[in-house]
């Protein structure tokens, strides 16, 4: 169990179990909005197979949603401060139609 403070200040105990620390991996996400939440799909993309798979969906207000962007831009900056930049990003998103797999 980790602590963590909430917008009021108060801390918050949360639960981490051990299935959902093992993780799932995703290599793209689509995200889609409507009025009153953002979606986010974690999918699983595997050279070759023509289908990819969602893995999880996550559904968030849009406030939630800003302080999610505000929180992987300051992770970012601190991870770039310690590895480096992450470059060229533009060349390792899948265009839509999928990858083609080389051997």
């Amino acid at each position: 169990m980790e602590a963590s403070k909430s917008n009021s200040g108060a801390e918050i105990q949360v639960e981490l179990s051990e299935e959902i620390a093992q993780g799932t991996y995703s290599n793209l996400a689509i995200i889609a909005h409507s009025s009153f939440e953002f979606i986010i799909d974690f999918i699983r993309m595997v050279p070759g197979v023509p289908k990819a798979k969602v893995k999880s969906r996550i559904i968030l207000t849009p406030d939630s949603a800003k302080r999610l962007l505000y929180a992987l831009e300051d992770n970012i900056r601190k991870f770039e401060e310690q590895q480096g930049k992450i470059d060229n990003y533009n060349n390792i998103i899948p265009p839509l139609g999928g990858i083609k797999g080389e051997a």
